[in-house]
């Protein structure tokens, strides 16, 4: 099981950390999470320095993908070489867009007429792609998941360990990361975020 989370240049660290963090709390052989960059490395909005685990290819090919956001996103959606890369499907990934990158899964064509999560930065791009924009944290249909809200990355993250590896294995990765003191509110609320959008 491999899960991509694109991360480019400007990204914002604490939607593909924090994801980062919360799926590698599971622990098996041949699950594999990694930051798949356009480049060997790429520096966030606050001039941290990440180093690529994995390419833009190997992504394309992942179990499940998490489009991360950033500061340079319209930049991204407007570099045609850079989109052509980017050949996600739907029918045989679990994808996932955080804030700004639910404007690349609209460029990409991946949405559809399906509403979506976004920051209320990006709200108005995204609305301008021809989608409607919930005021919630998550939404999925299908294989695709969005959500809003740097905070909300571990939504995303949940709902990829819930759909591959059952709600008691997303329930566990959460009470790992979760305060102390409020671990039960905390992931009792994470589950009621996704618990709809789950087979």
């Amino acid at each position: 099981m491999h899960i991509a989370i694109l991360t480019f240049e400007g990204f914002n660290e604490l939607d593909s950390l924090i994801a980062l963090g919360v799926l590698n709390r599971v622990k098996k052989p041949g699950w594999r999470v990694t930051l798949s960059c356009p480049a060997a490395s790429v520096t966030s909005m606050n001039g941290v320095t990440l180093h690529a685990q994995s390419t833009l290819a190997e992504a394309c090919a992942a179990d499940a993908v998490i489009i991360g956001s950033g500061i340079q996103t319209r930049e991204i959606v407007n570099n045609p070489e850079l989109m052509a890369k980017l050949k996600l499907d739907p029918a045989r990934q679990l994808i996932g867009a955080q804030c700004s990158g639910t404007l690349l899964l609209a460029k990409l064509g991946l949405l559809g007429s399906v509403p979506a999560c976004t920051d209320l930065t990006t709200k108005p791009w995204v609305q301008e792609a021809g989608i409607e924009v919930l005021d919630q944290p998550f939404y999925a249909q299908g294989n695709v998941a969005t959500a809003g809200g740097c905070f909300a990355s571990q939504y995303l993250a949940a709902w990829i360990i819930a759909r591959t590896e059952g709600e008691e294995a997303a329930r566990n990765a959460l009470h790992y990361v979760a305060p102390v003191g409020e671990k039960e509110e905390y992931v009792s609320r994470a589950m009621k975020n996704i618990a709809l959008y789950l087979p």
